[in-house]
């Protein structure tokens, strides 16, 4: 029988390891040319790796979040021939114009690639997932998938067969039933980047917060106005594009917030460009994708870009460029908005704009109780580089901005 050894391929941009986080097949599993075999994450880009070769899965190599190096042996592949090789023998037997390794994925995959579904309406799962359902008298037909594309994950095959076969609807717990379960979570992948990413900003970045609310009920109504008026090819406006302009045209006045701590060169690198993170929240966890060059755009143009940078960040096809180099992030919360927050400063960033939810609010205005417009506004700040007044100096001056919105285009 021919045993093919595949081992992780070198994957692009200096990457020399990569930390597995999710096996789509186990040992024993058939698998197929170019089904999914690996999820490998190499900093914030992950990879889907497919099977290079048709046959059964002998042995694996590494658990989830177990790093593997270049060249590491990930699997081997029973193929069922007459002859052992390996992938690099294959590559030098056509040539050495062979490659096996796909192509780096500059963002998380959205899902693992898999071949086209038949049109019987075969589910989508992986080889390990449905050995499991064999096993266990299971239609994959019925089980709910979670996973992108309604892709069916061992969890889902655990939670169909715990409940019995029910597909949905289940009555809730009695609220009699004591419940002691624990379920370890491993963290891996994207969970750990960011993991990783908030104990740096937090341990070495000493945060002050301030808060304030705005008026924005005059805002409001220039929105509307230009949403009613806008052509089908210009993009529904939100707020955060009036904010998003509205500290580009201010950041000259206020440079501080705008800028890099180098903090172990001890060198504070203040930005020309606003290219401002748009914290957004995927499947796969929290993204900021970058809006960049703000200071150069129209209310239109920062509204389109923000929506194809946050939607490339939804479905897994960012580009690691558009997920890097922000000067300044801003995070909402939408409607979850709540009334403030605390955010964490994406380092080495020295500051953050947390936008809530507007509501209508009883204020007074001439001596007179009227309904108006309110948005909180909840910064963060980088105390060593950015003092009280400063950064409470770039928050007043966006409230006025926002309040009287004409500025943001004058």
């Amino acid at each position: 029988m021919g045993n093919f050894v595949f081992k992780l391929p070198d994957i692009g941009e200096g990457v020399v390891e990569g930390e597995v986080v999710q096996w789509h097949v186990s040992v024993g599993d058939s698998v197929s040319e170019d089904d999914p075999i690996v999820d490998v994450m190499t900093d914030k880009a992950t990879v889907t790796i497919p099977s290079p070769k048709s046959g059964v899965v002998d042995s694996l190599s590494g658990g989830v979040g177990d790093m593997i190096g270049v060249g590491t042996t990930l699997l081997e592949i029973d193929t069922g021939g007459e002859e052992s090789a390996s992938e690099e023998e294959v590559a030098d037997s056509d040539g050495g114009t062979s490659d096996t390794s796909p192509a780096p994925a500059p963002a998380p995959a959205p899902a693992p690639k898999v071949p086209s579904q038949p049109s019987t309406g075969r589910v989508l799962a992986s080889p390990a997932v449905r050995k499991r359902a064999r096993e266990n008298d299971v239609d994959l037909s019925t089980v709910r998938g979670s996973g992108p594309a309604g892709r069916i994950r061992h969890a889902d095959l655990d939670a169909f067969i715990a409940a019995g076969g029910a597909i949905s609807g289940a009555p809730p717990m009695a609220y009699s039933v004591k419940r002691t379960e624990i379920t370890p979570v491993k963290v891996v992948g994207l969970r750990r980047k960011i993991s990783e990413q908030m104990s740096l900003s937090k341990s070495r970045i000493p945060h002050f917060s301030y808060f304030e609310e705005v008026d924005i009920t005059e805002l409001e109504s220039l929105r509307r106005v230009l949403n009613s008026t806008k052509d089908e090819a210009q993009p529904k406006l939100t707020y955060l594009p009036f904010i998003m302009l509205a500290l580009a045209k201010i950041m000259p006045e206020h440079p501080e917030c705008n800028a890099h701590f180098d903090d172990e060169g001890g060198v504070v690198n203040r930005q020309g460009a606003v290219n401002l993170g748009i914290a957004t929240q995927t499947e796969r966890g929290l993204y900021v994708p970058v809006v960049k060059h703000v200071e150069a755009m129209d209310i239109w143009r920062a509204a389109s870009e923000m929506q194809r940078v946050s939607g490339s960040a939804r479905d897994g096809s960012a580009s690691l460029d558009e997920l890097t180099g922000s000067t300044f992030t801003i995070t909402s919360l939408g409607r979850e908005g709540g009334l403030g927050a605390t955010p964490i400063i994406n380092h080495p960033e020295v500051s953050i704009l947390g936008v809530h939810k507007a509501r209508e609010m009883p204020v007074v205005r001439g001596g007179e109780i009227v309904v108006r417009r309110i948005m909180n506004l909840s910064s963060a700040f980088d105390h060593r580089v950015v003092d009280g007044a400063d950064g409470a100096s770039l928050i007043q001056h966006l409230k006025r901005m926002l309040e009287n919105p004409a500025l943001v285009f004058m």
